[in-house]
């Protein structure tokens, strides 16, 4: 009974806020781009590439398109040559900032513990 329920739940995409709406974003490279385009504003590819300098080209571009096609980022393209792009926070994306401030600081306050069982595990 009680699986039925978890799996009515959680089975539907269209329904299910885990798989439906926070996958587009809930990756290190997605919720790092949110947390620096709100501390840092309007900002270039190449400034949000020196930004996080492990991250390929491919890799940010494909990141965020997809946080564009989730409404959480504005692309903004002039026409210049060369062409200049910008990137910035929607209203929607800048109403995800304080739970990603919440999850930071969960973060901070349990990352000794979280690497201490890490490391046990890996002995």
């Amino acid at each position: 009974m009680k699986t039925e329920k978890i799996s009515e739940k959680y089975s539907c995409v269209a329904t299910c806020p885990m798989r439906n709406v926070i996958a587009h974003f809930a990756n290190k490279w997605s919720m790092l781009l949110l947390v620096i385009l709100d501390e840092f504003g309007v900002m270039r590819f190449n400034e949000l590439s020196r930004a996080i300098p492990d991250i390929s080209p491919k890799v940010l571009s494909g990141h965020l398109k997809t946080l564009e096609s989730v409404g959480l980022v504005k692309r903004i393209l002039y026409a210049e040559v060369p062409p200049r792009t910008e990137y910035e926070l929607t209203v929607l994306g800048r109403s995800l900032i304080p739970i990603l401030n919440q999850l930071s600081a969960w973060g901070r306050e349990h990352l000794n513990d979280i690497t201490k069982s890490l490391s046990s595990k890996h002995q």
